[in-house]
């Protein structure tokens, strides 16, 4: 069976530094999603927002705007934007689990007003000619809250819903649910991609057989942890290639070198890069050793001396 596989958003993580030097050095990705843009009210893009998406910065790859947002008004703008640029699809997230989104009516704390996503769904397709897409979980509180949603999205031309496969209050923590996602497939109409812990080749295998009905599957913080991941799953191998080290090391200094030039001053570029290896570490044989090496290194020195330490240690 023939699949595709999608990058799902992580914000702070998935910008278009991160996707080009991704698929430069690793592919496997089809289509990857763009973090998501938030007005807050207020009518205006962010330059962080414009660059990530300008077509100039993501010339080899298809990408996907996404937005945020409980407003249609917002919504529209976004989609005017987005249209200028060139893209004809803008993804919906209604899956951002953390606190100070949901709190806010945004993310998966708005999959329990099905009032509000039918408004703002019915000016999207009467107000604009974007073709749109969903991201969302099983709902914030509960698995049950996406089935009140379902049917509403039925009376629309979605183009797709990409589910991840756990409620907002868990964030990332528990299993993801995966009889709830079954009852998303047996109650809607609409293409459904499925996203969640898809962490090695034979995860994905696990989840191609329970759900054989899916064929585009979205990898997330796996992608981040992993980027030799989608390839991997592409050639249907457990192998990694002989210079891993070699291409996981071009890999991390591509990054340190882009961000070293786009953040201001040693405290932010350090901070960007801990998370990085907040990741990173996953595939090392001693993620706690790597990932304590690389918290020590409190200045640029001693954070290329531990990253030069960790790739001449690694035994692959």
């Amino acid at each position: 069976m023939d699949y595709t596989l999608l990058s799902s958003p992580l914000q702070g993580f998935t910008d278009f530094r991160f996707r080009n030097s991704q698929n430069k050095l690793f592919g496997g990705i089809d289509t990857f999603y763009s973090p998501y843009i938030r007005l807050n009210g207020k009518m205006v893009i962010k330059p962080s927002y414009e660059r990530d998406l300008l077509p100039e910065n993501n010339l080899d790859l298809e990408v996907i705007p996404q937005v945020i947002t409980n407003d249609a008004d917002e919504f529209l703008f976004v989609a005017k934007y987005v249209r200028e640029l060139g893209y004809k699809e803008l993804n919906w997230n209604l899956g951002c689990p953390y606190p100070m989104v949901t709190k806010s009516g945004m993310g998966s704390g708005l999959i329990s007003n099905p009032e509000k996503i039918n408004n703002i769904l019915h000016r999207a397709h009467t107000e604009s000619d974007i073709i749109v897409s969903m991201k969302m979980r099983l709902g914030y509180d509960n698995s049950e809250e996406i089935l009140d949603v379902l049917p509403i999205l039925d009376t629309y031309p979605i183009k797709n819903i990409a589910i991840h496969a756990r409620i907002g209050k868990q964030l990332y923590k528990g299993g993801v649910n995966l009889d709830a996602f079954q009852h998303c497939v047996d109650n809607t109409k609409h293409k459904l991609y499925y996203n969640g812990d898809i962490t090695s080749v034979a995860k994905f295998h696990e989840m191609q057989q329970r759900f054989p009905s899916i064929d585009h599957w979205m990898i997330g913080r796996g992608l981040i942890s992993d980027p030799f991941l989608p390839s991997m799953i592409k050639n249907n191998t457990s192998e990694y290639p002989a210079n891993k080290i070699e291409l996981f090391s071009a890999f991390h200094d591509t990054l340190y070198a882009i961000y070293s030039e786009s953040l201001s001053g040693s405290t932010h570029i350090l901070l960007k890069m801990y998370h990085l290896w907040e990741y990173f570490s996953a595939t090392f044989s001693n993620p706690h050793k790597v990932l304590k090496k690389i918290k020590k290194a409190q200045s640029i020195r001693n954070y290329e001396a531990a990253v030069a330490e960790i790739f001449k240690n690694e035994k692959f």
